[in-house]
C-alpha cells in the first residue's frame, strides 16, 4: 500500500486565528444549538476592516447585533450573508451598501421540492379519503 500524500491545507484549530489570517471568512457549517453565535464580536474583529464574511450556512451562527456593529463603523469590509430570522430581513442590514442577503436555500434541491409539493396532497389526501 503506498504512503498517503501529507495534507496540504493549514489546519487553524481556533476560530480567532482563523479569522485573522484569511480575507474571507466563509463558514459552511451546521446550524443549531451547538453552533448558536460561535462567530461573536471577536471572531468579526479579526476578519477585519478588509475582510468579508459570507456566511453560506445558517444564520444563527452569527451574531447579528455584532455583525451589524462591525459592518456600519467599518470594522468589517462586508458580509454575504443570510439572515437570522428568516424572513424577515433587519432594515439595518437593508440600508447597509456592503452587505448582500439571501435568504437560507439548502432546501432548494428536487428532492426537498417534490416532498413540498407532495404534503399538501398526502394531507389531503388523509383528510378526505377516496370513496369508494
Amino acid at each position: 500500500m503506498p504512503t498517503p500524500e501529507p495534507c496540504v491545507y493549514r489546519f487553524v484549530p481556533e476560530i480567532g486565528e482563523l479569522a485573522r489570517w484569511c480575507d474571507a471568512f466563509i463558514i459552511a457549517a451546521a446550524g443549531g444549538e451547538k453552533s448558536r453565535g460561535v462567530v461573536d464580536a471577536d471572531v468579526i474583529r479579526a476578519i477585519g476592516e478588509h475582510g468579508v464574511l459570507v456566511n453560506v450556512a445558517r444564520g444563527s451562527i452569527v451574531i447579528e447585533a455584532a455583525l451589524l456593529d462591525a459592518l456600519s463603523s467599518g470594522q468589517l469590509g462586508g458580509a454575504g450573508l443570510e439572515f437570522a430570522e428568516e424572513p424577515h430581513v433587519p432594515q439595518a442590514l437593508l440600508e447597509l451598501d456592503n452587505v448582500v442577503l439571501q435568504p437560507h436555500r439548502a432546501s432548494a434541491t428536487v428532492q426537498p421540492q417534490l416532498a413540498i409539493g407532495q404534503l399538501p396532497v398526502t394531507n389531503l389526501d388523509a383528510h378526505f379519503p377516496a370513496k369508494r
